[in-house]
Formats: structure tokens, sequence, C-alpha cells
């Protein structure tokens, strides 16, 4: 089963802008080129050519000729003594020399049109590997083009033998193979390839990314929990609105936990990111989570374990109480990013088929949140794979990321939850785009 995605077909995505900007340079994405496909394109023209020259030297009958021969009395305009202009009168009359096809020809050959820049971002988590390919649109936003998403569960093990295992880097290599063709086969102005917690914690995480290099031909960057802390923020920058004054930000993942703090009391700047007051990243996601206490078989006392261990984890967050002074206002809310909150919302909706166009953006308030979490700690490990919010493939990790969930609202109590089904991708176009000076140099082209 593959993961919640954006995908190739939806529409312009909206950002509110990029965190503080950040050199284009060191983090642009380094893969060879694929030589054919300038060949590919130049054989697609050369085929709708063939395909009009066909065309042309077809036989005609003389009921397909007078039918013709009207349609294009209809469109000669007269004069006002109802006389025909000469060129009409010499275009009504027939043809020797030339094919018909060489006004198609012509056509062709004129200079093509500028075409938008495409960006690529590329996110290879503890749980999952994802591509989105994007061009910009409105001043802001992009419109996605292609996008890839699979689990493949590099951080399985992770937390007990404190290295990456076989199996689980043949998945991750095998889903970045298909990633570099995508790459490839496109011209890309600029990209970023990151890599997050489980190659960060791992022993052999910078050794598994030489391999990557080798057979993918992607070189993948490792960031640190900061800056995957603040693209999670640019990601989702066009769901926070404007009237609002806070909003924690958190990013459940598979290996950690990204928690962002926004003050907008103040003056508001386009980049939300600079609104940043506090962040903190918990070194525990749905994997770690799981794996420590088991995702099978949940019972209430397990679950209870798993909220109390996060929310230790979070009595040590020194800036915890940075937006204590709107907490109480209608103004303040949760934002999720994450397969938690997206499956919570899914199993809220009660959807036959998972619908990223339903999930993201919708708000959810307490009491909904609340009954969701309740019904999964109902079901077993088998009515959890048989949602099809849920599946096989989060069965087991599901209610791990409700108990981080769980622990989040306990510290930071509020009546509405917005669920974000964007994150880390969204966030590095954002900052690409906006690096390269897309939207400031084009004046806002529309997509």
């Amino acid at each position: 089963m593959e993961d919640h995605d954006t995908g190739a077909g939806a529409s312009a995505v909206g950002m509110s802008g990029a965190s503080p900007t950040q050199s284009a340079g060191p983090h642009t994405a380094r893969f060879s080129r694929h030589a054919g496909a300038h060949q590919r394109h130049a054989s697609q023209r050369q085929i709708g050519l063939s395909q009009a020259d066909q065309h042309g030297d077809q036989p005609k009958g003389k009921t397909r000729k007078r039918r013709k021969r009207k349609r294009g009395r209809k469109v000669f305009a007269r004069d006002e003594n109802g006389a025909v202009p000469p060129a009409a009168t010499a275009a009504s009359q027939p043809r020797s020399g030339p094919s018909p096809v060489e006004p198609r020809l012509a056509a062709q050959q004129r200079p093509p049109q500028q075409e938008l820049p495409v960006f690529a971002a590329l996110d290879l988590g503890t749980n999952n590997c994802r591509l989105l390919v994007a061009v910009p649109g409105r001043h802001g936003q992009f419109r996605v083009i292609d996008a890839f998403s699979r689990i493949v569960r590099l951080g399985e093990g992770l937390t007990a033998s404190g290295r990456l295992g076989q199996a689980a880097m043949d998945r991750a290599v095998e889903a970045l193979k298909i990633c570099g063709e995508k790459l490839r086969n496109r011209k890309i102005r600029k990209a970023r390839l990151i890599a997050t917690e489980a190659c960060r914690s791992a022993a052999n995480g910078v050794e598994f990314l030489d391999r990557v290099e080798r057979e993918a031909g992607l070189k993948l960057e490792i960031i640190d929990r900061q800056t995957e802390a603040r693209l999670a923020v640019s990601g989702c920058g066009s769901l926070v609105e404007r009237d609002t004054q806070g909003v924690v930000l958190f990013d459940i993942g598979g290996g950690s936990s990204e928690i962002a703090l926004i003050d907008l009391t103040g003056r508001r700047s386009p980049r939300l990111a600079n609104h940043i007051v506090s962040w903190t990243s918990l070194p525990v996601g749905v994997v770690s989570l799981a794996e420590r206490f088991g995702g099978r078989t949940v019972t209430r006392e397990t679950f209870a374990a798993m909220v109390d261990d996060v929310a230790a984890r979070l009595k040590a967050f020194d800036g915890r109480d940075r937006l204590a002074h709107v907490l109480a206002s209608p103004n303040f809310h949760l934002l999720g990013t994450s397969g938690t909150v997206t499956t919570l919302a899914g199993v809220h909706l009660d959807l036959d088929r998972y619908d990223r166009r339903r999930v993201d953006g919708l708000w959810m308030d307490r009491d909904s949140v609340d009954r969701m979490i309740e019904r999964l700690i109902g079901w077993d490990f088998q009515q959890r794979c048989a949602n099809p919010c849920i599946g096989a493939d989060r069965a087991d990790l599901v209610l791990a990321g409700c108990a981080i969930l769980e622990a989040i609202r306990g510290v930071w109590p509020s009546e509405r939850l917005r669920v974000a089904d964007r994150g880390l991708r969204e966030g590095i176009l954002s900052e690409l785009m906006a690096d390269d000076g897309v939207w400031r140099n084009n004046g806002g082209r529309r997509a």
C-alpha cells in the first residue's frame, strides 16, 4: 500500500512563504541527466508530423470536398459591397505544389514559449520515501506535476540495533531508483533531496547514503532537526489564517517528532517560519515508539504508557510555555502534518478511500479527535488493517502516533486541530522557488 500523498494531478499548492532564505547552491541535488530524454521529445514531435502527413495524403471523396468548401465560405469575411477579399479568394482555389502539411510544419518550427522552471523535493524519512516535482504558479504557490510516495520502513529495527537493516536499505534503494528515473526524465532547475532521523541516528547512515548515490544516482543530504522543523512550518504556511494568534505545529514522523511554537500576535511576516518562538525535536516517532511498546496488540494500559513516555519528554522542553499568553484564545489552534493526523481525518470522514482533497486543510474539533482516538483504541489489529485509510502498512503504527498526539494535546490543549497533508517537501519547494526568485521575477505568473 502506498502512503498518502499529493498526486501529480493535484491543484496548485499555496504557500505563505519559506523560512529565512538560504543559499540553494549547497543543497541543490546532484544526479546524472538522462541522455535519451531529448531524443524522446524529438521522436514525439516526429510522430506528430508523420500523422499529419498521413492525414494530408488521404484521398478525399466529392462529398467531403463539398463540405470543406462550404465551411471555407463561412469564414471568409466580405467587405461592404459583398466582395470576398482577394486573399480569401486565393485561399479558396485548388492548390498545386507544396503539401498542405507545410503550414503545420511551419507552426511547429516557431520558437517555443518559455517553459516554466521545474523544481523537485525528496524526503527520505524513517518510514516513507516521498518525491514531489512542481512548477511555480501564482505568487507563493506551485503546481505539482509529478509525485511518488512509498512506505519503505527504513528505520525498521533501528531502535534495537542502532543500525539500518539490510532489508530496509534494499527497500529504500528500490524506491529511490524510481525517484531517480523521474528526476532524470525531466529538466530540473533545482532540487533538494533530504534524509531525516533514520539516517541521522543510524551508525551506518552515511554509508547507506553512499550506496544510494552509487546505485540510484542520487546524492541526499542529512538535515538537522532544526532544519526539519523549519521546513515543516514553511510547508504548511497557507493553512494558517490571517486572524490566527498562535499555532503549535507538529510533525509526527517515524523516528522523531518536530514541534514548533508560532507566535503571530505581532506584525505578521509573509514567512511563517520567522514567527517560530520555540521548537523541539523529540527523538521518538511512530516506528520507534511502536517497536518499544508493541504496535499490533495495544491495550489501554499500553496506550497510556506510550502517552506517559512522550509526555515526560515534553516536560523537559524548556520552551513549552512560550505561547501561554494565547492558549485561551479562540484564535489559537494545533496544526498537525503527519500520517497520524491524516489517518484520523480519513477515519473521521468515514472515507471509502483516502482522498487528499478532502483531508488537507480539514478542521477537527476537540470532541471529534477524542472520538476518533477512542475508536482506534477499541479496534484490534485486523480491524485497523481493514480500514481503507489505515491499511496493513499503518495498522501497527497508528496508535503510537495517536499516543504522541495525545501527549501534545495534554501540553497545549486546543479546541481545534487543523489537518495538513503536506510538510517537508512542500517546504523545500517553497524555499527553492523563493530563493530562485521565480515569483519575484514573473510578477506572480498563473498556474
